[in-house]
């Protein structure tokens, strides 16, 4: 079997994954404005939560994503409401000290609840491979390739085909005009925090068969977020899936080619050729940065 083919849809599904957890981040900075730095922290409760509904609730993994999809749109939501609405005219490092907070809260939350133990939903075919055309690939992380493409494309038809996704593209354009077109923008702030957070359960949900869920998982992920979300352009949901993608490969190449434990280092060496070169990222529209 040929390595590279090998290597290369290794890293285009694992950019799937990723773009599922991107999603949502890049929703909110490109409409909110508030760089989220609980994201990660939510993309730990729903790992918990999925564990939850799996094991003693009896709901695999995949249905769990409902009532996932539910709980995250309503802390989401909760959080945009009263915890960043009153800090909307402070200084944004204000805004980023109470999310960083937040996901401190909940790092500590589950270390009361769970321990430090890793907790694993339970759903063996999810690892089973698939052959074809000499290549092997696991079922989950095609379930969750799947499930990322068609979550970006539904995300895009709502912003751009709904009355609600018009209000919210408005306000993206112009949170200062947008009230003078009637539209009622911290209640849009708040629906856009729910739809972000939304996003990350049910990125929780898919993904759980294939990452374990333990306090500080997030941090990992919420890192890679960050970068996908600098290197396709803050705000844009097409850039975040080709963000992701091109995450996803380098993180497969430089783990084979140069070191597993220095692949982190590679895709951050690009975050930071990114900020210098082109701030606004690849897709990302001049002045976002």
């Amino acid at each position: 079997m040929e390595v590279l083919p090998q290597l290369i849809v290794n890293g285009l599904l694992l950019g799937g994954a990723f773009a599922l957890i991107s999603i949502g981040l890049t929703l909110v900075f490109g409409i909110v404005r508030v760089v989220n730095f609980a994201h990660g922290e939510l993309f730990m409760a729903g790992l918990f939560g999925a564990w939850l509904l799996s094991s003693k609730v009896g709901l695999t993994p995949y249905l769990a994503a409902v009532p996932l999809v539910v709980i995250l749109f309503a802390a989401g939501a909760a959080m945009q409401r009263f915890i960043i609405q009153p800090l909307m005219d402070a200084d944004p490092h204000i805004q980023i000290f109470a999310t960083v907070g937040v996901g401190t809260a909940l790092i500590n939350l589950a270390l009361i609840l769970f321990g430090a133990d890793i907790r694993t939903s339970e759903l063996p075919w999810a690892r089973e491979p698939v052959r074809f055309a000499g290549l092997s690939v696991a079922r989950g992380f095609l379930v969750a390739f799947a499930v990322s493409m068609v979550a970006t494309a539904a995300l895009v038809l709502f912003l751009k085909r709904t009355h609600l996704g018009r209000a919210i593209r408005a306000v993206a354009q112009n949170r200062n005009a947008a009230p003078l077109m009637g539209i009622d923008v911290p209640r849009i702030y708040i629906i856009t925090f729910g739809i972000g957070s939304a996003c990350v359960g049910l990125a929780a949900a898919v993904l759980s068969p294939l990452f374990p869920a333990f306090p500080t998982v997030g941090t990992y992920f919420a890192l890679t977020a960050f970068v996908i979300v600098v290197l396709g352009g803050m705000g844009s949901l097409e850039g975040a899936v080709a963000g992701a993608l091109i995450i996803g490969l380098v993180d497969s190449l430089a783990g084979y080619y140069v070191a597993p434990d220095l692949k982190e280092v590679v895709y951050f060496l690009i975050f930071l050729l990114i900020l210098v070169l082109k701030p606004a990222g690849l897709f990302g529209v001049r002045g976002s940065e």
